[in-house]
C-alpha cells in the first residue's frame, strides 16, 4: 500500500504518451475507415503515427523502438522455427473450427500483399513501439504489458484465436525483445495470418 499514500505524482511523459495514443489510435481503426482498403488504414495508424511521434515529438532513432533488423541471425532462426511450430496448429484449428472457416475465407483475395500490410503497423505498435517504450521503465513486466491490448484488440474475431492471444502476444514479444527488432515477429505473424485464411478458404 505505500503506493497510496498521497505521494506526489511523477510520470513519464513518453510512457503517457504512448499509452494514451496507442489506446486512441485502437479505437480509431475500429470505429473509423479513412481509405479504400483497412488495411492501409492501419498502416498509416500504426507505423506512421508512431514514426513521426517518435522523431519528430520524442527526438529519438526509431531503432530504439525496435525498427531495425536487430539481431537478424537469431531474428531468421526464430522465423523459421516460429512458423514451423505454427503451421500444423494453424493446419488444424482452421481446417477443423467452422468460426475460424467463416470469419477468414472472405480474406482470400490479395494475399499476401493484404496481410503484410495489416501487420506491419500492428506488429510494430506493440513488438516495437509500446514493448520498448514500457521496457524501459517496466523491463521484463513489459512482455506482458504490450501482450493485454493486443489481445484486447482481437476481441470480435473467433473465440478460439482470441483466448490464445495473450499467450502469442506474450510469444510475438518476446521474440522482438531477444532480437531487438519488431521485424521477426512481424514476419512470423505475418506467415500465421495468410496461412490461417489460406486454410480457411479451403485452397490447402
Amino acid at each position: 500500500m505505500k503506493y497510496l499514500t498521497g505521494e506526489k505524482l511523477n510520470f513519464d511523459w513518453k510512457i503517457v504518451t504512448v499509452t494514451i495514443v496507442s489506446t486512441l489510435l485502437l479505437m480509431i481503426d475500429y470505429y473509423h475507415k479513412f481509405t479504400a482498403h483497412k488495411y492501409w488504414d492501419r498502416v498509416i495508424l500504426y507505423l506512421i503515427v508512431p514514426l513521426i511521434i517518435i522523431i519528430i515529438f520524442f527526438r529519438e532513432n526509431p531503432k530504439e523502438y525496435g525498427f531495425s533488423f536487430g539481431d537478424w541471425k537469431l531474428g531468421v532462426a526464430y522465423t523459421v522455427l516460429g512458423c514451423l511450430l505454427m503451421a500444423p496448429v494453424i493446419y488444424f484449428l482452421g481446417s477443423g473450427d467452422e468460426a475460424m472457416k467463416k470469419y477468414y475465407e472472405r480474406f482470400l483475395v490479395g494475399l499476401p500483399w493484404t496481410t503484410f500490410l495489416d501487420l506491419i503497423g500492428w506488429e510494430f505498435i506493440f513488438r516495437g513501439w509500446i514493448l520498448f517504450a514500457y521496457a524501459r521503465k517496466f523491463g521484463h513486466e513489459a512482455l506482458w504489458l504490450q501482450a493485454v491490448p493486443f489481445a484486447i484488440a482481437h476481441i470480435s474475431k473467433p473465440e478460439i484465436e482470441t483466448l490464445s492471444t495473450i499467450f502469442g502476444g506474450f510469444a510475438f514479444g518476446w521474440v522482438a525483445w531477444r532480437t531487438k527488432s519488431f521485424v521477426y515477429p512481424f514476419l512470423i505473424h505475418w506467415f500465421i495470418g495468410t496461412f490461417i485464411i489460406i486454410v480457411a478458404a479451403e485452397v490447402v
